[in-house]
């Protein structure tokens, strides 16, 4: 169901007292049936509740079914011991709690890498499906084939390569001819069905509903054009996406990803689930905090070459995982960002990149393009040779598969400029603060009854770093937690 309103302040919830009747009435309520929310009905019926799941769309799978069905697992998986890698939690945790920015919740971080493995055995169990094959780094990060398990981040960069013992953790449901992350949504969504969930899709909710004690006690849902008050006697569980797609929210946390043209997500992820719960005196953090890409190495062979600012300067890696580039580029070079190359690494890009210059020499280039400082590019890439051919990079240690001298011209200049380049992509990370049982509480701290969040509703595992993978992750994964606590939750 559309709703073309931007909003961006909270959906103060309604006071139970205010409401005549209730028109149904169930143990929990779920708002949004995407990757976490599907999750959360399967555990709270698990555990014995009477569940309803609301949708505001004909069907459910929201982002996640747009997603690649990609997962982000470790410490031990089956997949990656039948692989032949070795991890184990402790690894995962000093990687994560690095990666994944200032703020990071260490005690998520630690209940998630600690049921990992676990976590991806109960997704087998849910039938979805991992090809047991390795995808080597050098052919790409991104699921292109059907090969389960890949690495997807920076965990062979420095500084984390030194931080943490590198293992691939990126596992991706196998493709039949149909996109990942739908094939499993479809697997998902049929259990649910089978579970005996209640799905009332076409309903759009706000507000939550509230007690004269501050318990969360349902929601107000409309449902075919109709205002519905729908009981929780357990527990509400949030799990509507993010808010990339609303304006007002964006201009308000987090302006600079608006200029990301891509925004990644359903046109669900309005922040409706994150208002509804600061209605409610949910505590919203991190919500400044996104996943920005820039997509310049779907040709692996671009990792060897050089990225410059426009200073003419390297500014990092170029072996960094395309996220942390894309936070990198936006927030500290303003997406004033380039890429050389020399014939031998040249290649048509897979995404259409604009030539700001070619030369037979580096004097050449830098003049042809006009955008650096007199000098100042010559000077990089002369420098950068010299380090590459004795197999070094003294001044950001990219790993040595990828250092090669730009020695054969014509030299080029691609321009990824967030002006030129329409592939830099953006969703939201910030949500409501939660316990990790998804227990949503206050500014202060405190527990708000009955009121639960999960998947993009939540600030999750990621606060200000990311790592393919681990958005579905951690819905699915935070979508059982909260499930299995509000179902044992009683009012």
């Amino acid at each position: 169901m559309a709703d073309t309103k931007d909003y961006g302040k909270p959906a103060h919830a309604r006071d139970a007292r205010e409401v005549s009747h209730w028109d149904s009435e169930t143990d929990v309520v779920i708002v949004g049936l995407g990757g976490a929310g599907c999750c959360a009905a399967l555990e709270a019926r698990a555990a014995g509740a009477e569940v309803i799941a609301l949708e505001r769309a004909w069907k459910g799978g929201g982002t996640s079914a747009q997603a690649s069905g990609q997962l982000y697992l470790g410490g031990g998986t089956a997949l990656q011991k039948a692989c032949g890698f070795e991890d184990d939690p402790e690894e995962m945790f000093k990687y994560l709690v690095a990666s994944c920015g200032p703020g990071a919740d260490e005690e998520k971080i630690r209940v998630f890498c600690e049921r990992s493995a676990e976590h991806y055995d109960w997704m087998i169990g849910q039938g979805v499906p991992f090809k047991e094959t390795f995808l080597p780094v050098e052919i790409g990060t991104d699921p292109y084939g059907d090969d389960g398990l890949s690495y997807t981040g920076s965990e062979l960069a420095w500084p984390f390569r030194e931080i943490a013992k590198p293992a691939p953790r990126g596992h991706t449901a196998q493709q039949e001819g149909e996109n990942a992350g739908q094939l499993m949504m479809d697997l998902l969504l049929a259990n649910v069905e089978r579970a005996g969930v209640t799905v009332l899709t076409d309903a759009l909710c706000e507000p939550l509903i509230m007690d004269a004690d501050g318990a969360v006690v349902g929601v107000v849902a409309t449902v075919g054009g109709e205002e519905k008050c729908i009981r929780a006697r357990r527990g509400v569980i949030l799990t509507a996406g993010g808010y990339i797609h609303n304006k007002a929210m964006l201009d308000r946390y987090a302006p600079v990803t608006r200029r990301a043209r891509f925004r990644l997500g359903c046109d669900g992820d309005d922040g409706r689930g994150i208002r509804m719960g600061m209605g409610a005196g949910g505590d919203a953090i991190r919500m400044e905090a996104a996943c920005i890409v820039v997509p310049f190495s779907r040709n692996r062979q671009f990792v060897k070459g050089v990225l410059v600012n426009r200073a003419g300067q390297r500014f990092c890696s170029e072996d960094l995982y395309q996220s942390l580039l894309g936070e990198i580029g936006m927030w500290r070079e303003d997406g004033r960002v380039w890429l050389v190359l020399d014939d031998a690494l040249y290649e048509q890009p897979q995404l259409p990149t604009e030539i700001a210059a070619v030369g037979e020499t580096f004097e050449e280039l830098e003049r042809e393009a006009g955008v650096f400082p007199p000098g100042s590019l010559t000077h990089t890439l002369e420098t950068y040779n010299a380090n590459a051919a004795r197999g070094e990079d003294p001044l950001f240690h990219k790993e040595s598969r990828w250092l090669q001298p730009l020695s054969k011209p014509p030299f080029v200049v691609l321009d990824l400029t967030l002006e030129k380049y329409p592939f830099w992509s953006a969703f939201t990370l910030g949500g409501l603060h939660t316990l990790p049982t998804g227990e949503a509480i206050d500014p202060d701290g405190d527990v708000i009854p009955g009121l639960y969040a999960a998947g993009r509703n939540a600030s999750g595992l990621p606060a200000h770093g990311y790592n393919s993978g681990l958005s579905l992750a951690d819905a699915t994964f935070s979508g059982r937690l909260a499930g299995t606590a509000a179902a044992k939750r009683r009012g």
